[in-house]
């Protein structure tokens, strides 16, 4: 079945990621969209997440490429933070292939509500930056860094949100700064998860491929747009497609006959 996927599921995989990346550079949690869908498709969930990690660090690439050119990424905490975020990637994705498929099934509904909390949690991007403290570069940063990245590896969506908050919050980061910075160590736990994934043959590489380019293309369409529009309509859209997919997921893997 899995070497068997039908061109016309691809071509809609393609669709669906396109519109993750969209909405992720407008409104963010894109994948809170990509991967149910991907789910509702009968492709077995640990070959889901696998082939998401190895598509969706392409996207992040694009965003955090251009944060990079405009001088917001905070690079002496990334480079603190960066080997934790790595390990924590790694060792979520090795934790979660622990499960079969249709407990990472229940897993994935189970964590959904709390991605969607990330995501949807208002973010004023202010431009403020503080100097960091020594404690807060060499415990916190590393701290935090390690265990949203083992969530990345483990689930992934809404990681992004955690990061930005986590910073903001924690450390008094202005917004904007959290947000580029973000992007490093969601990029790097994504790698790192998606290495954990290939090592496992969990990852399905020739559809990988259209919708890392699919995703690209979402990120860079909606980036340009997001200047011109605003997220708020791109929200209410993301909550009722999310909505539907919820119950659709209850469906397949507590009511219905789950796939193993």
């Amino acid at each position: 079945m899995i070497d068997n996927i039908a061109f016309a599921t691809v071509l809609f995989l393609c669709c669906v990621y396109f519109a993750a990346g969209f909405i992720d550079s407008v409104a963010g949690g894109g994948g809170l969209i990509s991967i149910p869908l991907f789910l509702l498709v009968n492709v077995p969930a640990d070959f889901v997440l696998g082939t998401n990690k190895m598509v969706t660090p392409f996207g992040t690439a694009s965003a955090l490429a251009l944060y990079a050119k405009n001088g917001f990424v905070l690079w002496r905490m990334a480079l603190l933070g960066l080997p934790a975020a790595l390990l924590g990637g790694f060792l979520g994705s090795k934790t979660i292939l622990l499960f079969d498929n249709t407990a990472i099934g229940h897993i994935v509904i189970f964590l959904l509500p709390l991605g969607i909390a990330a995501t949807f949690i208002s973010k004023n991007k202010t431009a403020e930056i503080k100097q960091l403290t020594k404690y807060s570069l060499y415990v916190y940063c590393p701290l935090i860094c390690f265990c949203i990245g083992f969530y990345d590896g483990f689930f992934g969506p809404g990681t992004g949100s955690f990061f930005i908050l986590a910073f903001h919050s924690l450390l008094g980061i202005g917004l904007i700064y959290a947000s580029a910075t973000a992007k490093l160590f969601n990029f790097a736990s994504g790698v790192s998860s998606a290495i954990a994934f290939a090592l496992q043959g969990k990852v399905l590489y020739f559809v990988a491929i259209p919708l890392a380019v699919s995703n690209i293309a979402g990120n860079v369409i909606g980036s340009k747009l997001a200047i011109k529009t605003g997220a708020s309509f791109i929200r209410k859209i993301l909550i009722v497609s999310l909505t539907i997919l919820f119950i659709s997921l209850i469906w397949k893997f507590f009511i219905g006959t789950p796939r193993s």
